[in-house]
């Protein structure tokens, strides 16, 4: 048997999952045509474990060491639970990988080697196990959209990426957006001014206590994007009594399609037609988001196919470990989505933010 680990590392959380390569084999990622929805394709997996501890960041970037502490006893008990041996392949997607990832990339490598004896290792994006686990590794475009949004598209040799710029800069269309945009609305109409909405003022003091006070309870929090995105759910649910709220969500999905049409392949690009697929927590918002988006994803990519999204990163980082330990690895490599140490291949030197 040739055991490989998934790892998916994020603001929730640290989970991994062991699966035998072989048993990968025929579980690439399939999509389907139902247009933007979150559908799930389970993988066969030996064990699996989990801890609601995330990993630290600090100053330097993503503590190497606190992610060490985590994994390293959690794969050694999934490797006794299922009586397994050596790890032919680890894939990591985290959170911050590419712009925090530098302690990762430094340290993990020869610690892992050291500690599992892992000698084939990938420390990728979670946008990139988030693609792999949509698609696969086909040619496409997939947007990830919770708190944040972010894009990522590839025609197999090179990465392309929009977005993912935080809730001050960017994110546009994502949870922490749409309510903030909410909650824009709400004050407006405490104020008097144009473009407010009395429906989303009465949710928001209903929610967060009258409005006056609402700048000094969530200014000072480190938690911000979270507080704004936890708003969002009740922006859906004022849309189909509330013209403004209804706007506000119609607004999420074009930002939410132009971030997809930034990524996708062209046509030229990709003979059989871009696939885009949609994942992330926002997608739950149900009929008041995806409707505007499947007609904003038909008037914006008008070449393009859109489809289920397979599985989640968790699944990703797996589906590219079973292809790392056969030497399969199709997505392409680059210096911090997708950084395969002690290899070069092509794509290495790309533009990060391209």
């Amino acid at each position: 048997m040739s055991w490989v680990l998934g790892v998916d590392s994020g603001g929730s959380g640290l989970r991994a999952a062991l699966a035998d390569a072989g048993d990968l084999t025929g579980h690439g990622a399939r999509a389907g045509t139902g247009g933007p929805r979150n559908g799930s394709v389970a993988l066969p997996y030996a064990a699996a474990a989990s801890s609601r501890e995330p990993v630290r960041t600090g100053s330097a970037g993503i503590d190497a060491g606190h992610l060490l502490e985590q994994l390293v006893p959690m794969a050694r008990d999934l490797l006794e639970r299922a009586g397994a041996g050596r790890l032919s392949a680890v894939v990591i997607g985290a959170a911050g990988m590419a712009t925090l990832g530098g302690p990762l990339r430094a340290e993990l490598p020869a610690a892992l080697e050291s500690a599992l004896g892992v000698r084939r290792l990938v420390l990728a994006a979670d946008a990139v196990t988030a693609y792999a686990g949509a698609l696969g590794s086909r040619a496409g475009a997939v947007v990830a959209v919770g708190t944040g949004t972010i894009a990522l598209g590839t025609d197999l040799t090179v990465w392309r990426r929009a977005d993912g710029w935080g809730h001050l800069l960017g994110d546009c269309g994502s949870g922490a957006w749409i309510g903030r945009a909410g909650l824009e609305a709400g004050l407006r109409a405490h104020d008097g001014r144009r473009g407010g909405s009395a429906v989303l003022l009465d949710r928001m003091e209903s929610v967060f206590g009258p409005a006056s006070k609402l700048p000094g309870f969530l200014y000072p929090r480190s938690d911000r994007p979270a507080v704004l995105a936890a708003f969002a759910p009740d922006v859906a649910r004022c849309a189909s009594d509330d013209p403004v709220a209804a706007a506000i969500l119609a607004r999420a999905a074009g930002h939410i399609a132009e971030a997809a049409a930034a990524v996708c392949p062209p046509p030229d690009e990709v003979p059989d037609g871009c696939e885009v697929a949609l994942t992330g927590g926002l997608l739950k918002l149900g009929e008041p988001l995806l409707g505007p988006l499947r007609r904003e994803l038909a008037g914006q990519l008008p070449h393009a196919r859109q489809v289920a999204s397979a599985g989640d990163p968790l699944s990703g980082a797996l589906r590219l470990a079973g292809e790392l330990a056969a030497g399969e690895l199709r997505l392409p490599a680059h210096p911090t989505l997708l950084h395969v140490p002690g290899g070069t291949r092509p794509g290495d030197c790309q533009d990060p933010n391209r």
